[in-house]
């Protein structure tokens, strides 16, 4: 009988444990595991810690530092080739790794025409669903939103370094700000907001 008991209580105890885990919400780390990945790429001379801030406030809503990759291109100068290969590596190596279908990116100045370059010349468009540019120099690359991803332009009006129009883009969702530098654009809690509201949709 003492050894009935033990296995019927072993039982219970396994089928409990089990109902807690079917039945408790998932966790804040287990919830960001559903984000689709997120890469980063930045603009002229600058580097992949350019993204630090607004990291850290995506992770503040619940993303995973596992969901987030920002890239270190290889010409600093913006060299559109070398670019955008460098982000169809990163691409390729992020989709591998974490199962996912498609990335987002999120693009400042000209790292917006380095990532619609790729997109549109080495088959980026099967592999991205969302490009968000921030002041992105746009229109170096392309007027019109390559179809088959969601595009969203967010400029400033006190943008200095790269003039509005060169962001605007046909067929893209342009969000204009205002009383936002250009640098400022990747430091600013707004535009931190816009992302991550962008992102969720």
């Amino acid at each position: 009988m003492k050894k009935k008991n033990w296995r019927l209580f072993l039982a219970g105890t396994f089928i409990a444990a089990l109902l807690v885990l079917i039945i408790s919400p998932p966790s804040k780390a287990q919830a960001a595991a559903s984000h689709t990945p997120v890469v980063f790429v930045h603009g002229l001379g600058g580097s992949d810690s350019n993204f630090l801030y607004i990291q850290s406030y995506l992770r503040s809503q619940g993303w995973s530092s596992d969901e987030m990759f920002a890239i270190d291109l290889p010409s600093k100068q913006g060299d559109q080739r070398l670019n955008s290969a460098a982000i169809a590596s990163l691409v390729d190596q992020v989709i591998q790794n974490t199962g996912s279908s498609k990335v987002n990116i999120v693009a400042h100045s000209m790292g917006g025409a380095n990532s619609l370059y790729y997109i549109l010349n080495r088959n980026g468009g099967d592999k991205v669903g969302k490009l968000i540019t921030l002041g992105g120099a746009n229109r170096l690359t392309t007027s019109t939103a390559p179809e088959g991803v969601q595009v969203i332009s967010i400029y400033s009006t006190s943008d200095t370094i790269v003039s509005p129009y060169l962001s605007i883009l046909n067929g893209a969702h342009n969000i204009r700000v205002t009383g936002v530098s250009h640098i400022g654009l990747i430091f600013n809690s707004g535009v931190n907001r816009l992302i991550s509201e962008t992102l969720a949709e």
